[in-house]
């Protein structure tokens, strides 16, 4: 199969890239959407989990069904203010935020399975601290001295 060779001395179309510099092929009303649908789609997941290890295999109730939408509006909630928050921060400050959010939650999600308070919060923070080594290693990598992205 033949192609056609490239002309010497014509310029090739920009495309756009983000962060990643890979080009960005969804539209700006697709990343509107995907800004909302994310946390939503996320939350009703962190719920659902949450009930689900409260109710220990035995049957649904209201009480559980209401634990489970509640804990997904703040997992939303939680989840929306960090990002937002994060945004406006130095690298380090960026992943102390994410670390204690994911350290948090999984914390939450382990003690709906019935362990103690302590044995929670160990875990939490185990977790939390493997979040913060790896993310902050991401963000210092990825960050010049002043705390702008590179492109």
């Amino acid at each position: 199969m033949a192609h056609a060779a490239p002309v010497p001395g014509r310029a090739r179309r920009a495309v756009t890239t983000g962060l990643s510099g890979l080009p960005d092929v969804f539209s700006a009303r697709t990343h509107r959407v995907a800004s909302v649908a994310v946390p939503v789609v996320l939350g009703l997941i962190y719920g659902y989990w949450a009930a689900a290890n409260r109710r220990a295999g035995g049957e649904i109730t209201g009480w559980n069904l209401l634990f489970g939408f509640v804990t997904a509006a703040a997992f939303m909630v939680l989840y929306v203010a960090v990002r937002w928050v994060a945004s406006q921060v130095i690298r380090e400050l960026h992943a102390v935020l994410w670390a204690a959010f994911a350290g948090g939650t999984f914390g939450f999600l382990y003690s709906q399975g019935g362990n103690s308070v302590l044995r929670s919060s160990v875990m939490g923070l185990a977790i939390g601290a493997a979040f913060f080594v790896v993310l902050f290693y991401r963000y210092y990598t990825h960050e010049d001295a002043q705390g702008h992205r590179l492109r």
